[in-house]
């Protein structure tokens, strides 16, 4: 190999290394700065941040897998935990419904909406059929969410394919109409509306419905968090090992191009919308299948789910991997600030459950200014790059 040669490999070597640091460093940075202004907050409020912090770290369970947390401590911790994993299940399934509609070029704000449809589809579901078999009425349960989740995504995706109307306005107006829609059926006198007439709740659903318990006696962690982390690898697996995904991100890259290419540019837009509304779906299944049971109009009004599932796919940064820490770091906050899990004479929960949106919008903030942050990161490097090969590497590392 001449010198020349030598020293391209080096550089397109040095440049896939500094493109992969850049996509595990700048999340890091993002969400360490967030927790810094976070902790100016708490500063500001007369408390000590560090203290803060670290109970809430507590409250997260997280310091179970610590090998120098005492055995008294392990029982709480184990139980914090538990919770902390069912928060994070579904926020894997949200974000992976805002990062495949990304990796078609799309912006897909109705997580909570195709949530909800999921939801309302598992549960009804799960209402009838008592006397099938475990397996089988779970399983049905979980397609009616996907298969709603998925025509609650796909009208958006049509109607964009039809008529060029925006995702991002189309999928705001469909999580209008699931929560509304959701507050008709349980309502009193609503169609779902369980036994009990006076209160706005549906019946729970059948016991051979419900996902199996696999760890825990007071509210145990269940099965959903392995149907999650399994739902990583499809999302995987169909972006990199299949045509269909080769073409979502083709049409994400440039419509035009693709389309010239030959690929049916609105047909990939109705898949990718349809494909992100079955994970949302599927993440409502698991909520109600693996630990609510039965769902009342409050339960619809205070959700927030897809939409920190956003968030979530955000930071993750469009990656299996990343979705999942980001997750669980969302899943740990949620959990950790709550009344439950945080010692107030530590600090107060009414203030960590503001605390805890402000890092969430914090994250959202510094991820949305993360290209200074990439601009400031190849300042180091010479200015010989030229601006294409930029432009094509964030890209390529966006979420």
């Amino acid at each position: 190999m001449s010198a020349p040669e030598a020293g391209s490999l080096f550089d397109r070597v040095g440049s896939a290394l500094s493109a992969r640091a850049e996509g595990v460093l700048l999340p890091i940075g993002t969400t360490v700065l967030a927790f810094v202004v976070g902790g100016l907050a708490v500063l500001a409020a007369g408390h000590n941040p560090i203290t803060a912090y670290n109970a809430i770290f507590k409250g997260t369970g997280l310091n179970y897998v610590l090998p120098w947390t005492s055995s008294t401590d392990k029982i709480f911790a184990a139980i914090n935990l538990q919770q902390t994993l069912i928060e994070t299940t579904p926020l894997i399934l949200t974000a992976l419904a805002v990062a495949f509609a990304f990796r078609g070029g799309m912006f897909n704000i109705g997580g909570q909406g195709q949530y909800f449809v999921g939801l309302i589809c598992s549960l009804w579901v799960g209402l009838h059929f008592a006397g099938m078999s475990r397996p089988l009425h779970v399983f049905l349960a979980m397609l009616a969410a996907v298969v709603g989740g998925a025509v609650w995504g796909g009208i958006a995706g049509g109607l964009k394919a039809a008529v060029g109307a925006h995702e991002v306005i189309s999928t705001i107006m469909l999580n209008w109409i699931a929560f509304y829609g959701g507050q008709y059926l349980f309502e009193l006198g609503g169609p779902l509306q369980g036994s009990e007439r006076s209160v706005p709740k549906s019946n729970p659903i059948a016991h051979s419905a419900q996902l199996p318990a696999i760890w825990g006696d007071l509210q145990p962690l269940h099965a959903g968090i392995f149907i999650a982390l399994f739902a990583l690898v499809v999302y995987w697996f169909i972006l990199h090992r299949t045509t269909l995904g080769f073409e979502v991100k083709a049409v994400g890259f440039n419509p035009e191009a693709a389309r010239y290419g030959g690929i049916s540019v609105s047909g990939k837009y109705i898949a990718a919308l349809a494909i992100s509304g079955a994970f949302a779906g599927l993440a409502g299944s698991m909520d109600i299948l693996g630990w609510e049971f039965s769902i009342a109009t409050n339960d619809i009004q205070v959700s927030q789910i897809g939409f920190i599932g956003i968030a979530v796919a955000l930071l993750g940064r469009g990656r299996p991997v990343g979705i999942a820490l980001a997750a669980l770091l969302f899943g740990g906050l949620q959990v950790g600030t709550s009344t439950r899990a945080l010692d107030p004479t530590v600090f107060p929960p009414e203030l960590a459950g503001n605390l805890a949106t402000i890092i969430q919008g914090l994250i959202v903030l510094f991820v949305g200014a993360e290209l200074l942050l990439v601009y400031a990161w190849r300042a180091r490097r010479t200015r010989t790059t030229p601006p294409p090969r930029v432009s094509a590497s964030l890209q390529e590392e966006a979420l």
